[in-house]
């Protein structure tokens, strides 16, 4: 799998979609600085994209990464990607929107306007509870 970085806001489902994809047991933790899961996966604190004195730590960390990915938790009715955050990063960046089987038909389609708002293409419909959309996400990130 291509080595990515994860960026949403805090309990957006970023660990956890990691940890899905990495085939390990789900577990919440509260994830407090950068982290490296195994050889491909940078997972971000979400006060990086929430507070934009972080902004550059995160431009600075894409440089080790062949994808971001930008997280949104489809039952958050908030947004905290600019329109076209993309355009910070030299990478292909990509959208996942996360808890999809917690969520309503309508938070979904809101939550793909926020990320194609910021420049994301293609967006993943995914849940890690559930499975669904996971393994599209998976093959993409494997080509």
């Amino acid at each position: 799998m291509k080595k990515i970085m994860l960026v949403g806001r805090i309990a957006s489902g970023k660990t956890t979609l990691c940890q899905y994809l990495n085939n390990e047991t789900l577990e919440y933790h509260k994830t407090q600085t950068i982290q490296v899961i195994g050889d491909n996966m940078i997972d971000t604190p979400g006060e990086y994209l929430e507070r934009r004195n972080y902004y550059r730590a995160l431009i600075v960390t894409s440089v080790e990464a062949e994808v971001i990915v930008l997280v949104q938790d489809a039952t958050d009715e908030t947004n905290m990607f600019a329109p076209q955050f993309s355009t910070m990063f030299a990478k292909p960046v990509v959208g996942v929107v996360t808890k999809c089987d917690l969520a309503q038909p309508d938070e979904i389609e809101r939550a793909k306007e926020f990320l194609r708002s910021a420049g994301a293409d293609p967006i993943f419909v995914t849940s890690s509870i559930t499975g669904e959309g996971c393994e599209e996400l998976y093959t993409y990130l494997s080509i």
